[in-house]
């Protein structure tokens, strides 16, 4: 048996891991949203800062690869990730 919350207990296998799988995933989700919001806030923290542009560059770069990987992990939606990236990039301009 396994308790989901004060009021409902489980007793199906399947459910219990299904329960435990989407906790787990739920976590990971949470920590590459995070991610890309930091790393996000320093890209307009160096273009605040006046930075040189190989710095910008880079951040960038790699905050386009990571929201590009939450794509990839169906983290984020097409759609969300296009609208970030054009966000950031006007930003940049």
């Amino acid at each position: 048996m396994y308790c989901y919350n004060k009021f409902m207990v489980i007793k199906n296998k399947s459910a219990i891991k299904r329960i435990k799988v989407a906790q787990r995933n739920q976590i990971q989700n949470k920590i590459y949203k995070s991610t890309i919001k930091t790393l996000t806030k320093k890209v307009l923290l160096s273009i605040k800062d006046e930075n040189t542009n190989d710095t910008i560059r880079l951040k960038l770069a790699e905050l386009y690869s990571k929201i590009d990987k939450a794509v990839k992990r169906k983290i984020l939606s097409k759609n969300t990730a296009s609208r970030k990236k054009s966000w950031i990039a006007k930003k940049c301009a």
